[in-house]
């Protein structure tokens, strides 16, 4: 597939009106996208990415490491734009310096990539929605890996069939797989939350889908004209 951007921070140069926001990180061709719910949640103001700058953090970005979605984390790096005043200077630029994360076939974003003053409200939910819905279709990953009970909850009512079947206890979801519209979706419980065993059930879950035919693609190129493949889920 032809890389549609080689650009790791903000890669469709996404500006929500917002002093402080963190946008999309990662590969622009991903497999996977990881998805969380806002900054003040889940961190990435200081290094404008995702899921970094937690406590947990190091847990989180080491589970996909060892999953292989993730290629490295440098824990001594020194990112891009350290020391800016605000996250409006220190992501969204586009430039070409990754950071400290190296992601491989995955890439990493927020429902609400604005910093929000307190808890957003549904009305700031509605209003980011469309920054992460287009950033979700531009991916068009295979999996995607909603991060918390509202993420879940979401991707499962705008993105799959099952949201009236299927109850959001991030405990019984976390890392199962459930096939959606095009996509397959595996939850993955609020790491702050994570248990003994839950890292490790995590990392088991993404070998075991890596290992399958997990993108579900069919080859319809004998339909049409020419030699080359035509791949649809």
């Amino acid at each position: 597939m032809k890389n549609v951007t080689d650009r790791t921070r903000n890669p469709f140069g996404m500006r929500p009106d917002c002093p402080s926001f963190v946008p999309g990180y990662g590969d622009a061709n991903a497999d996977f996208h990881v998805i969380g719910d806002h900054p003040g949640l889940h961190g990435g103001l200081e290094e404008g990415i995702p899921f970094t700058g937690e406590p947990w953090s190091p847990a989180f970005l080491g589970v996909l490491t060892d999953a292989g979605l993730l290629a490295s984390v440098d824990e001594d790096g020194d990112p891009s734009g350290a020391g800016s005043e605000d996250g409006a200077d220190l992501v969204g630029t586009g430039d070409d310096d990754p950071g400290r994360v190296s992601t491989d076939r995955t890439f990493l974003s927020y429902l609400h990539m604005c910093l929000p003053d307190g808890e957003p409200t549904p009305a700031s939910y509605d209003d980011m929605e469309r920054y992460f819905d287009a950033e979700l279709r531009a991916i068009a990953a295979h999996v995607l890996l909603p991060v918390g009970a509202r993420a879940t909850d979401h991707v499962l009512r705008q993105y799959t069939a099952r949201a009236w079947k299927t109850e959001v206890d991030m405990d019984a979801l976390h890392g199962e797989e459930l096939l959606g519209s095009g996509w397959l979706v595996l939850p993955i419980k609020e790491p702050a939350e994570w248990d003994d065993g839950d890292a490790d059930a995590l990392v088991e879950a993404l070998r075991r889908l890596q290992s399958t035919d997990f993108r579900r693609e069919s080859d319809l190129g004998r339909f049409v004209a020419g030699n080359d493949p035509y791949l649809v889920r």
